[in-house]
C-alpha cells in the first residue's frame, strides 16, 4: 500500500482517486470543491501525509500548475516528490523540477490518457524523470495503468519533460485520427448510395484495419444520435495540437495530417469565414461564378 496526496479532483482526478483506492492505496485528495475534497487546503493535505511524501497534481496546465508547484515547494520537505499528471507543456517541467530540486524535492511529469473511461479501463501513462523516482512511484503507476503487460500501458519516456512531450505527440496523433473518422463520416452521409451510415461504421469494429477505441466511441455516439444532429460542429483545442505543430516546425518534420486537423478545428468556430468570403469574391471577379449575398 502506498500513500498519495492528489490535488485536483475533477473528471480525471476524481476517477483516479477511486481507481487507486480500489487497488488498496491510501489517497488523500484536495480540491477547491469541498463536496469532493478530503482536506481543506494544500497545507492540510501535506499535514495528513507521512514523510517521505508523494503528491500528484491534476490541475489545469499553465499558471494553475505553476502556482501549485510553487506552493508545494514551500510545504514539502527534502525527500518528498511531486508528480504533475496534467497536460502541462513539456518546457514547463524543467522549471518545476529545478524549483523543487533546490529543496531536494523530486519531480516527475506524467502524461495521462484515458479520459472519463480510465477509472474502469485504466490509464495510459508516459513518464519523464529520474529512474529512481519512477521506481519509487511504480506502485501508483501500476494501479493506474490498464491490466496486462506494463510496457503496453506505461512508458518511462526519458528525463524530466519527456512524459509530457510524449503525451503532446500522442494528442497530436489523436487530432489526426479523429479528423479522419470525421471526414469519413461526412463522406458516407453525403453519398446517396449508402443508406445506413451508422451500420457501416459499426461494421468496422471487428476485422478491419481502422478498428480502434476512437471508432468504438464514434459508434457509441451514433447509437445515441444517428445523425449527430444534437451537436454543433464547434470544436475547441486544448493546446497539445498547437504545441505538436510547433515541435514539427522546430524539428523540420512534415506533419500535414496533424496540421490539417488543427486548422479544421479553427474553421469549425467560424460562423462566417472572412477567408471563404474572399474566395467567393475572387471566383466571382475572375470567372463570373455565382455568389450568395447575405440575406439573399
Amino acid at each position: 500500500m502506498v500513500q498519495l496526496g492528489l490535488i485536483g479532483l475533477g473528471k480525471m482526478g476524481f476517477n483516479m482517486r477511486e481507481r487507486l483506492r480500489a487497488a488498496g492505496h491510501e489517497v488523500v485528495g484536495y480540491d477547491r470543491n469541498p463536496d469532493v475534497s478530503d482536506t481543506t487546503s494544500l497545507e492540510d493535505l501535506v499535514s495528513k501525509l507521512d514523510a517521505p511524501r508523494i503528491v500528484w497534481i491534476m490541475v489545469p496546465a499553465g499558471e494553475p500548475t505553476r502556482a501549485t508547484v510553487t506552493e508545494l515547494g514551500n510545504l514539502l520537505a527534502a525527500g518528498d516528490m511531486v508528480i504533475d499528471g496534467g497536460n502541462s507543456k513539456y518546457t514547463d517541467d524543467k522549471l518545476n523540477a529545478d524549483l523543487l530540486a533546490a529543496k531536494n524535492i523530486g519531480y516527475l511529469d506524467c502524461g495521462v490518457s484515458g479520459g472519463v473511461w480510465g477509472k474502469d479501463n485504466g490509464y495510459g501513462l508516459m513518464v519523464g524523470g529520474a529512474a529512481a523516482d519512477v521506481e519509487r512511484a511504480m506502485p501508483i503507476f501500476d494501479a493506474l495503468r490498464p491490466e496486462g503487460p506494463r510496457e503496453e500501458g506505461f512508458s518511462h519516456a526519458g528525463d524530466v519533460g519527456a512524459g509530457h512531450y510524449a503525451k503532446m505527440i500522442h494528442n497530436g496523433i489523436e487530432y489526426g485520427m479523429m479528423q479522419a473518422f470525421a471526414e469519413g463520416f461526412e463522406l458516407l452521409e453525403a453519398a446517396k448510395v449508402v443508406k445506413d451510415v451508422p451500420a457501416v461504421i459499426k461494421g468496422w469494429q471487428r476485422g478491419t484495419v481502422v478498428r480502434s477505441w476512437l471508432l468504438d466511441l464514434l459508434v457509441r455516439a451514433l447509437d445515441e444520435d444517428p445523425e449527430l444532429d444534437d451537436l454543433e460542429g464547434y470544436v475547441e483545442d486544448s493546446g497539445e495540437g498547437r504545441w505538436t505543430l510547433e515541435e514539427a516546425i522546430n524539428n523540420a518534420v512534415p506533419a500535414p495530417v496533424i496540421s490539417a486537423a488543427l486548422f479544421a478545428r479553427f474553421a469549425s468556430r467560424q460562423e462566417h469565414s472572412a477567408a471563404m468570403r474572399a474566395v467567393a469574391a475572387l471566383r466571382n471577379q475572375f470567372g463570373g461564378h455565382a455568389v450568395k449575398k447575405v440575406g439573399g
